[in-house]
């Protein structure tokens, strides 16, 4: 048997004997001093400790917060388009001849109706007077077919008498079958002629139709010699050159009318129930000008590849300012929304990844409520999704959930 683990057992329970058993004499030995009564002062500051400390979980946790009330803001819905002129339209020649008319020069203003470009007349003068004698001449045949029916109408009644008196002395026997035939015969050519006179009158007529459709197409022509404006504008190219030979169908000039003028902008499919015909717009152009207008126009057919609906707001342009082409950013108002300015800051996300608020409740306990953003502007951003007066945690919203207590310490909220 082994000394050593003996004394070491022994060792160890004489410590143990003097711990517990002479635990006095031993704090003495010591130089220890212990005493039976706890001294009253030091157990009301540890009382007192230990009361701050359940009553700190019972106030709530420290927030800043504001008090919002919701606000009603203008919405409005913001694309890219481009002006666009109000006409175009490339003016061509009906006819063909020789310019003989003065170019004008692109750039320049035309009014409605304004000669543009003059043809050659050539033979067409003649053709119209050649028209016009033919005219007179079938217009002078009525007369005769008049006659020639009057003539045949006295030939019938004529005819007539010398059928009746020719019935009456065949049936007392004065006369024979056959002079009553012959006045039978006489008749029919009186009525058969009234019918051919009666035709003649349907051609003479047809004749003056077709003298007057040659006037008409002959002054027509004519006409055509004569290129004009259709409409006020200006000018986007230069008028056909003096002497050039024009065919039907040759551009004489192309004319643009600005004003007014269009924006043509896509609305996305998304926002296009925001937008409506007569709504208030306003664009800014590349130069930094700012124009206003309305919206005159909204397909109802969205495009095939991008799904958006084409928009036209027309814009006055006395003044001619605005071009063909530029590009705008326009901005098309909309139904105001009620929404809350918060800042930025106070945004935050759920376990779920939501964008929203963290809100106290009637009972100063923080809640989380989701938000919609409308607009962020310098002063914050608009959100909606809320209550019309809701308590927003601005500062602090990151330390609390759902549920958890809280001492709101409220600031001024943004106007």
């Amino acid at each position: 048997m082994k000394i050593i683990p003996v004394i070491s057992a022994v060792v160890v329970l004489a410590a143990l004997y003097f711990a517990v058993l002479e635990r006095d004499r031993l704090m003495e030995f010591a130089g220890v001093t212990t005493t039976d009564a706890a001294d009253p002062e030091t157990d009301a500051a540890a009382e007192e400790t230990l009361a701050e400390e359940n009553e700190a979980p019972a106030q709530g946790v420290g927030v800043v917060a504001i008090r919002s009330v919701a606000q009603t803001i203008d919405s409005a819905v913001i694309l890219r388009g481009r002006t666009e002129a109000a006409r175009q339209v490339t003016v061509a020649a009906e006819t063909s001849g020789l310019v003989i008319s003065e170019p004008l020069r692109k750039g320049a203003t035309v009014e409605a109706g304004q000669e543009m470009c003059r043809l050659d007349p050539g033979t067409r003068e003649a053709s119209l007077a050649e028209a016009r004698a033919r005219l007179t001449e079938a217009e002078g045949r009525v007369p005769e077919a008049q006659a020639a029916v009057a003539e045949a109408n006295a030939r019938v009644r004529e005819a007539e008498i010398n059928l009746n008196a020719a019935s009456r002395l065949s049936q007392d026997g004065f006369a024979s079958e056959t002079t009553l035939v012959s006045a039978q015969a006489a008749m029919d050519g009186a009525q058969a002629g009234v019918q051919r006179a009666n035709s003649g009158i349907k051609s003479a007529e047809a004749g003056i139709e077709a003298a007057q459709a040659a006037v008409a197409a002959a002054e027509r022509e004519i006409e055509r010699l004569t290129i004009e404006a259709p409409f006020a504008g200006l000018l986007e190219t230069d008028t056909a050159e003096l002497g050039s030979l024009m065919q039907p169908g040759t551009p004489c000039a192309t004319i643009i009318q600005l004003d007014p003028i269009k924006l043509v902008g896509f609305v996305p499919e998304i926002d296009v129930h925001k937008v409506s015909v007569g709504a208030v717009a306003g664009a800014r152009l590349t130069n930094g000008d700012e124009v206003q207008g309305t919206v005159t126009f909204l397909s109802r057919s969205a495009d095939e590849t991008t799904r958006t609906f084409q928009v036209e707001v027309t814009v006055a342009n006395a003044d001619m300012a605005i071009s063909d082409g530029q590009t705008a950013e326009i901005v098309i108002a909309s139904d105001g929304r009620t929404a809350h300015l918060i800042a930025q800051s106070s945004l935050t996300l759920d376990d779920d990844g939501v964008l929203g608020v963290r809100t106290i409740d009637a009972n100063n306990t923080a809640a989380f409520m989701p938000v919609t953003l409308l607009r962020d502007t310098a002063e914050g951003v608009w959100v909606t999704d809320l209550p019309d007066e809701v308590d927003i945690i601005t500062v602090g919203q990151e330390f609390v959930t759902d549920g958890v207590r809280v001492a709101p310490t409220f600031a001024e909220a943004k106007g």
